[in-house]
């Protein structure tokens, strides 16, 4: 029931952002629909000056934030806080981004608005659980409700929303995981259609795909739609690295940024916005979008959404990434007619494999592109091919790249192992998070020896974790070495916990599989082992109860069959 209520929450945020954004461009521009359309109505000197301007009041806002919740809360990654957290979302952090990226969005910044959507429901969802009081292995299932629930309000794709939650936010389809994400997908998307309707996003050209000698053409475009989303998140990831260096408040980046996009819109409009009307032109054949100029808005976007990104803008890389994709394959196509080859299929053919193919290699998640592309065209005559390019564009991207554009920020903070992006989006069974619970209330190094005995009188644990003042863990009170200060006099009032703790004991993370902790578990005393995000920040975000870790794997490891006691 939860998950249902997630699923409302999911529809409104969708809605919300809707009338938000086209709210916004009529009291900034006198205007609304969508950004394309606008810029084409729009002066040149305009077209400069809103992006700059957006972008400059957006970093203002996350300046402010960024000074006014200064060392509050924790991670605001949606990721990392089910990879490697404790599913609590910071709410008023992530209010603040929201609203940055909303002024971003309707100022014709090249991002989409699902980034903030599916981030604000999985905030709301994750608040919910708190309220609730849910241990964080609850918390993070309903953290990716939200995500489900963000997904498919914003796409009206109920089932890639599911899809989307179970492997790449959990990695992990079993069902009694994956139900209540349907549950809160589903409820978001019908909620959306309530105000939107159940039309498809795009809209393609009828064809029949029927014969044999037609697949190569949907291997080599694959190919080519692994090699750009490969360029693509390299070159996000330069971008980000130039701008770090740069060393420039956050809102002078965004005003750049912003004003890149508004220098290139005076001559291309097309650059505004996610994309959205120009990719369902593309999918149409529109005349207007040849080779030439189709390959000039191809480098345009990729341009103007890589500096957007890269300065640090809030917002999503999905529907631009379906604009690339629509853009390579139709080139594609429209090359292959020109040379008298595939003529038996349209344009528009060659442009949905092209937006299913990078999607799919940019999130090295062909089952979630293959889905998504079907749900927001509803055509399902171009499946096999779809297919086909999905897998090779998956593989040549990995080959060339080897983290997703969901599993590079992680992988950079060393948020996962080596082999973790290979996993992450697998059916994997059986992690930490799953069984995490409450960490045991630590103390802090400085607490005193009366703090102390006060806590070990009023807890069943014989011991406590100690933390620093950034929550990191960095040693653990003993009640049995306690014993030995009880005969000391006046001095006992000057030893705090730092004096009387021992080393940091072995830690395990949520992100490890449970079979990998078998040597922690079998070699330690402790009843509660501490979890930590990472064995290099070491921050204190559950605890892994060791009885019940060893009778799971118990179980898992027992031959089928065997009667339980």
């Amino acid at each position: 029931m939860l998950a249902g209520l997630v699923g409302i929450l999911g529809g409104l945020t969708n809605a919300f952002f809707h009338y938000a954004s086209h709210m916004l461009r009529l009291l900034a521009m006198g205007l609304t629909g969508d950004p394309v359309e606008i810029a084409v109505e729009l002066t040149p000197a305009m077209r400069l000056v809103v992006p700059t301007l957006g972008a400059l009041l957006a970093g203002l806002i996350l300046r402010w934030g960024q000074q006014y919740l200064r060392d509050r809360g924790g991670s605001t990654n949606l990721l990392e806080v089910v990879v490697a957290g404790d599913g609590r979302l910071p709410f008023r952090p992530n209010l603040i981004k929201a609203a940055s990226s909303l002024l971003s969005v309707a100022s014709g910044a090249s991002i989409g608005r699902e980034g903030p959507i599916t981030q604000v429901s999985a905030t709301l969802a994750s608040k919910l659980g708190q309220i609730a009081l849910w241990p964080p292995y609850r918390l993070r299932l309903l953290v990716a409700c939200g995500a489900a629930a963000g997904m498919a309000g914003a796409y009206n794709a109920p089932i890639a929303g599911s899809v989307f939650a179970a492997q790449i936010v959990l990695g992990n389809f079993s069902m009694n995981l994956f139900a209540p994400l349907m549950f809160a997908s589903v409820t978001a998307a019908v909620v959306s259609r309530t105000f939107f309707g159940i039309e498809p996003w795009y809209s393609v050209p009828e064809f029949e795909f029927t014969r044999i000698l037609q697949l190569p053409w949907f291997v080599v475009l694959g190919a080519l739609a692994g090699v750009l989303a490969a360029s693509f998140l390299r070159l996000l990831q330069a971008a980000e690295r130039v701008f770090q260096r740069l060393g420039q408040p956050i809102q002078v980046r965004l005003t750049m940024a912003g004003l890149a996009v508004g220098g290139l819109a005076v001559m291309i409009p097309e650059v505004w916005g996610n994309g959205y009307s120009v990719t369902s032109r593309i999918l149409q054949n529109a005349p207007q979008y040849g080779i030439a100029w189709l390959s000039l808005l191809l480098l345009a976007k990729v341009g103007t959404t890589v500096l957007t990104v890269g300065a640090g803008t809030v917002g999503g890389v999905f529907t631009p990434t379906l604009f690339l994709g629509a853009a390579l394959g139709s080139l594609f196509g429209q090359v292959l007619h020109v040379l008298g080859l595939a003529e038996s299929l349209p344009v528009g053919a060659f442009a949905l494999a092209g937006m299913g193919s990078v999607l799919a290699a940019t999130t090295h998640s062909p089952l979630l592109a293959l889905i998504m592309v079907f749900e927001i065209s509803l055509n399902y005559s171009l499946m096999p091919a779809l297919m086909l390019a999905c897998a090779v564009g998956t593989l040549v991207s990995r080959q060339l790249h080897a983290n997703s554009v969901y599993t590079e920020p992680l992988q950079r903070r060393g948020l996962l192992g080596e082999a973790e992006p290979d996993q992450l989006g697998a059916a994997t069974q059986g992690k930490i998070g799953d069984f995490m619970r409450e960490p045991v209330p630590p103390v802090s190094e400085t607490a005193t020896f009366k703090e102390l005995g006060q806590r070990f009188l009023t807890s069943p644990n014989n011991f406590l974790p100690v933390v620093d003042d950034r929550g990191r863990l960095t040693g653990l009170v003993a009640l049995q070495d306690l014993k030995g200060y009880l005969n000391a006099g006046q001095e006992l009032q000057a030893v705090i916990a730092y004096d009387v703790m021992r080393p940091p004991p072995a830690c395990v993370t949520p992100n490890q599989l449970l079979h990998e902790a078998l040597p922690v578990l079998l070699a330690t005393e402790l009843r509660h082992i501490p979890v930590v995000n990472t064995l290099t920040e070491r921050r204190l975000v559950g605890s892994l109860a060791r009885a019940e870790a060893l009778s799971a794997l118990s179980e898992a490891l027992a031959p089928k069959g065997t009667a339980k006691n």
